[in-house]
């Protein structure tokens, strides 16, 4: 039987695993849904979570939480070099509308960082608004198991979609995957209803979870966070000074 979603969990669940990043961070748990969404955000008129808005203030200090990175060179869900000084771990929902202005503003021009070897960008699924973000997430497993992950990613997010709109219905995701290059479409449906690909989302929402991952997109920059979709420049920064402090330490 399926795992209930991350949506569904209560909401103080939800609130005592953000109060762990939000410590980490010195910020009050609703202003982290500046440039991000949290699991409530929406989902209720009774919810206490401050509606999200964009932000271009960077949400990140010194604080640093546990290493996530996998440094994994089979991962058909990460960019880069397996040893790369400066990984950049992203927790994401395809329906997250701040996840997909990071997939499009953003990470283009973080490339050239992953290109010339200081970066390694690493996927995690934290699919928090429903059963279509959960099947967004499959897909994504699905496509990843084809070597086609990031084509499906560019895809999903090529456009805002309305979230539980009906988006990402089985059709709707293999048809993404058709035009993401997806070779064998009917393993892909399989694949995308399959044990591995539900206990991969598994994996990732209970890391999320685990650390207190508290919205979308949510990352962690040689274990520092960063919340919310942040400018260009936040991360270019960011990741910059991470090079200069691994090259110091003669990583």
């Amino acid at each position: 039987m399926p795992s209930k979603t991350p949506a569904r969990r209560s909401k103080t669940v939800i609130a005592v695993a953000g109060v762990v990043l939000a410590g980490s961070l010195g910020l009050g748990a609703v202003s982290l849904t500046t440039g991000g969404e949290s699991p409530t955000a929406g989902a209720s008129a009774t919810s206490s979570a401050a509606s999200p808005r964009p932000s271009d203030e960077t949400q990140s200090n010194d604080t640093k939480m546990p290493d996530t990175a996998r440094r994994d060179a089979g991962d058909p869900r990460a960019l880069g070099r397996v040893d790369a000084p400066v990984v950049l771990v992203e927790f994401a929902d395809f329906q997250c509308p701040f996840c997909g202005k990071f997939a499009r503003d953003t990470k283009p021009k973080l490339m050239k960082f992953v290109d010339d070897g200081t970066l390694r960008i690493e996927w995690r699924d934290f699919p928090i608004f429903g059963e279509e973000s959960e099947a967004a997430a499959r897909a994504g497993q699905a496509a990843a198991l084809q070597g086609r992950f990031w084509e499906f990613h560019d895809v999903a997010y090529a456009k805002e979609r309305k979230r539980n709109s009906g988006a990402f219905d089985p059709e709707e995701v293999v048809e993404m995957a058709r035009r993401a290059g997806v070779p064998d479409l009917a393993r892909f449906r399989a694949d995308m209803d399959g044990k591995q690909a539900r206990d991969a989302v598994q994996r990732d929402t209970d890391e999320g979870y685990g650390i207190g991952v508290p919205s979308t997109p949510a990352f962690l920059l040689n274990s520092q966070p960063m919340l919310g979709a942040q400018p260009y420049g936040a991360f270019e920064a960011a990741i910059e000074r991470a090079a200069r402090i691994a090259k110091e330490a003669g990583q």
